[in-house]
Formats: C-alpha cells, sequence, structure tokens
C-alpha cells in the first residue's frame, strides 16, 4: 500500500512538472521557430526580389548578409542583458523587435529598405535563441532535461527543411511580401504566450558591470568574422573584403579572448573551457553542425540547378530530412536522460555519415526514392546527435552561468556554420571547374557539376565520420554542480567573481 502511494505520488509530481512546463516551453518554442525559418525563407525568394526591386543579385543577397551579420553582432549581448533587465522582458522585447522588423521588410520600396529592415529583424531575432535555450534548461528538472531540451530542438531543425517549402509556396501562390508579413500573427501568438506563461524573471539585485570593451570588441569579431567568410564564399578568399572582414574579425575575436579572461564578469564566459567535458562537448558540437548545415545548403541546389526542379518542388522533396529528425529529436533526448550523449552521438553521427557517404554517388539521374531515403538518414542522425550533444555542453558548464554559455554556443556556431557553408561553397566551386579541366573541351558540363557535388558530400561525409570517433572520448554528462566545481576549482578567480 504504501509502496502504490509512493508511485502514485511520483507520478503525480512528474504529470505536474510536465504540465507546468509545456506552457513556457511552448511560447519559447513558437519564438524560436520564427526566427530560424526566417533565415532560411529568404534563401529561396532572391531571384523573385531581384525582379521586384530591379536590383543585381549581389545587392539582394545583402538582405541575407545584412541578416547574418545583424544575428553574430547581438548574440554575445544576450547573457549580460538578461542578467540587467531580466530574461523574460528581454525575450519578448526581442521577439517584438524581429516582428517590426518583419512588418517593415514585407512594405519594403526600395532594395535598400529592405536590407535596413533585415538587419532590424538579425538585430532583434539574434537574442531569441540563446535566451529561449537558457530558459528551457533552467525550467527542465535534471533528469527530465534531454526529453526537454529534445522539445525545444525539434523547431530547430524543422525549420531549415520547412522554410524552403513554406517559401516556395507562398512566392509561387501569393507574394514575397507573405514571406515576411505571416510573422506577424506567429510573433503576437510569442508574445501573448510569452506575457502570460512564461516565468518572471528577476534582474539580478546587483547586476554586473558592463564590460565595455567586451561590448566593443565581440560585435566587431563576430559580424566581421561572419562578413569575410560570406564574401570568401561569394567572390573569393583572396580579395579585398574577405581578407578585410576575416583580418579585421580575427584581430578583434583575438584581443576579445583576451578581455574576457581578464575581466571578472565578462560578457561571455570563455573559462568554462576549463571543463573538460565542456570542451569535448562544444568541440563535437561544431564538427556535427560543420557536416550538417554545409550539407544541408547543396541538396537543395543540386536539386534545382541539375535536376530543375521548383522551389515548392524542392521543399517537398526535402520533408523525409524533416520528418525524420522530427521523430529522431525526442527519441534522443529521452535516451539522453538514459545514457548519455556519447552513444547517442556515436550512432547518430554514424547514421549522418552512412547518408552522405550514399549520396556522395549520385548521378544526373539519380531516382528521388534513393535521395529521400538518404536525406531521411540525415535528418534521423541530426534529431538523435544535435540536442544530446547540446544538453551535454550546457550540463558540463556550472548552472549559474548558463545564461553566459549559451550565447557563446550560439556565436560560435553562427561563425562555425558560416565557415563550413562558405568554404564548402569554395569547394564546390573549384571541384566543378577541376572536373570540366579534366573532361576537356568534349566534356559535359552538367556531368562535371554532379561530380563537384560528389565530391562536396563525400568531404562532408568524411567531417561526420571524424565526428563518429570524436564521439569516443565524451564522457557521461555530470551534474551542473560537478561542472561548477570542476570550472572553479580550476579558476580560483572565477571562484572569487561569484
Amino acid at each position: 500500500m504504501e509502496h502504490t502511494r509512493q508511485t502514485n505520488s511520483a507520478a503525480e509530481k512528474e504529470a505536474f512538472s510536465l504540465k507546468a512546463i509545456i506552457p513556457p516551453l511552448l511560447a519559447i518554442i513558437v519564438g524560436m521557430i520564427m526566427v530560424i525559418l526566417d533565415s532560411t525563407v529568404v534563401n529561396v525568394a532572391v531571384p523573385a526580389l531581384v525582379d521586384y526591386f530591379g536590383a543585381s543579385l549581389k545587392t539582394v543577397q545583402w538582405a541575407i548578409t545584412g541578416y547574418t551579420l545583424a544575428l553574430s553582432a547581438v548574440i554575445p549581448l544576450a547573457g549580460w542583458m538578461t542578467d540587467r533587465f531580466g530574461a523574460k522582458r528581454i525575450f519578448i522585447g526581442t521577439v517584438i523587435m524581429f516582428v517590426i522588423g518583419s512588418v517593415l521588410c514585407s512594405i519594403s520600396q526600395t532594395s535598400t529598405q529592405l536590407i535596413l529592415f533585415r538587419v532590424i529583424q538579425g538585430l532583434g531575432g539574434g537574442m531569441v535563441a540563446p535566451i529561449g535555450m537558457a530558459m528551457v534548461f533552467r525550467l527542465a528538472p535534471p533528469e527530465r532535461r534531454g526529453s526537454i531540451m529534445g522539445m525545444l530542438g525539434i523547431p530547430m531543425l524543422l525549420a531549415p527543411a520547412l522554410g524552403p517549402v513554406l517559401s516556395g509556396w507562398l512566392i509561387e501562390y501569393v507574394s514575397w511580401h507573405w514571406i515576411f508579413l505571416i510573422n506577424l500573427p506567429v510573433g503576437i501568438l510569442a508574445v501573448v504566450l510569452g506575457i502570460k506563461y512564461l516565468p518572471k524573471t528577476e534582474r539580478n539585485e546587483t547586476p554586473p558591470h558592463l564590460d565595455i570593451l567586451g561590448i566593443i570588441l565581440a560585435p566587431i569579431a563576430f559580424s566581421m568574422l561572419a562578413y569575410g567568410v560570406n564574401e570568401g564564399g561569394s567572390t573569393g578568399w583572396s580579395t579585398t573584403p574577405a581578407i578585410t572582414g576575416l583580418a579585421v574579425g580575427g584581430t578583434a575575436l583575438l584581443l576579445f579572448i583576451i578581455v574576457e579572461l581578464r575581466q571578472k564578469n565578462p560578457l561571455l564566459e570563455l573559462r568554462v573551457f576549463g571543463s573538460s567535458d565542456f570542451s569535448r562537448g562544444i568541440f563535437l558540437a561544431w564538427v556535427t553542425q560543420a557536416a550538417l548545415f554545409g550539407s544541408m545548403l547543396f541538396v537543395p541546389l543540386y536539386l534545382q540547378n541539375i535536376r530543375h526542379y521548383t522551389s515548392l518542388e524542392t521543399g517537398l522533396i526535402l520533408l523525409p530530412q524533416a520528418l525524420a529528425s522530427g521523430i529522431g529529436m525526442p527519441l534522443g533526448g529521452r535516451l539522453f536522460d538514459k545514457i548519455g550523449a556519447r552513444p547517442l552521438a556515436f550512432v547518430g553521427l554514424s547514421i549522418i555519415s552512412t547518408g552522405l557517404f550514399i549520396l556522395s554517388g549520385i548521378t544526373v539521374d539519380t531516382s528521388l526514392p534513393h535521395i529521400m531515403l538518404c536525406l531521411g538518414l540525415m535528418g534521423l542522425g541530426m534529431g538523435l546527435t544535435m540536442m544530446p550533444v547540446n544538453t551535454h555542453v550546457l550540463n558540463a558548464a556550472p548552472r549559474h552561468l548558463v545564461g553566459r554559455v549559451t550565447p557563446l554556443t550560439t556565436a560560435a556556431q553562427q561563425v562555425i556554420v558560416s565557415f563550413a557553408v562558405a568554404g564548402m561553397t569554395g569547394y564546390l566551386t573549384t571541384q566543378i571547374t577541376n572536373h570540366m579541366a579534366e573532361a576537356g573541351k568534349g566534356g559535359n558540363p552538367l556531368v562535371a557539376a554532379v561530380m563537384g557535388y560528389n565530391d562536396v558530400f563525400f568531404f562532408t561525409a568524411c567531417i561526420a565520420a571524424a565526428g563518429v570517433v570524436i564521439s569516443l572520448i565524451l564522457r557521461k554528462p555530470k551534474t551542473a554542480s560537478s561542472g561548477e566545481d570542476d570550472v572553479r576549482q580550476k579558476d580560483p578567480a572565477l571562484m572569487a567573481g561569484h
């Protein structure tokens, strides 16, 4: 009887916990999916925007570049802003700013206005993901953290895959204005849910001093690195914009690291790298992101440029990847709570590398089921890998530093993904040129292009395979308190600072 009563009490406690966390989790997911979706919908709309504004392709692409630079610039500020004003207030405020930018984009009359309003969007959207992840991490009980973070990860993988479908449909059957205007009702829903359900987070009674040098150097470092990489991938690594962006960004980043390590209350807590579990986990996360996001760009390019499918058709072909990731994500979260990140990362990255190796053998007329099978494998592997590794990284950080760690990981991801996409774009161009040269004057340009795509998929498969090996060095996640002790023992200055 006593055992039954205890079991019922435990079940009630679990049900209550889940019931309590779902509304705030929903508010955060709605806000995040809106921002992440907007990162991909504009890519499909570029040709329509070029025609509408009568501008050059290079000019319109600044609508994407400006958004990326604005995102990169404000991400590092998220930790200090939440300490100073409270996470709930900043989360809702940034969502409102993003929605205002979206509405302004939808009524743009010139390409210059569109670029300016996209920057406003990026300034609002940059803080949504790191603040949202930190809030969910704090809300989730440690024993259910993997499952809850897995639910949060669904929009992070579904949105990039569904973006082209939504954008293709709106452009083909409505108008390009709606790829921005659709954020208005979604944003209003996110704000209403946030006001009603997000827990009130008190700002620190004694907020940390503003790290002036960090606030100056961080936006310069991350935005200029992103700019340099984007220019390098599109115009060549030896061009003046690429060299200038990388040189300025690299110098600012080096100075930023020196300044942050000497600060008592830094903008980004770099001393968390003193935790070996954190360092191993974030390095594996970088490898995974480079393989995944680098390859995700090239499947749509192959389908549109080689197979000549429309934007909408391409989006529908990519659906198996989104559906498989939607299955793998909650499964990975549940298993993470029981077995930790290492076996999931090993299995997930093995599946990803298998899908990419198969994809590296495609031809001009490879069947769609064959391609969709590869996409399904990649999606399942992504679902099993991404959030367990991210949760492992946050678990390895001291709990009181989570608000500073999520901006750090998000900013680093932005740079890593930019490098991966730009680097692989340059590699694709080089390989296509080489294959054309090998084929001679009578060679088929289409075959040479496909061989270039094969090389890129093989390269990303090798990166994923390297991640399989790296996953073996992960240890079972420590508790937040263990991670905190680990860092504090290694860094007495950090202990004194808090």
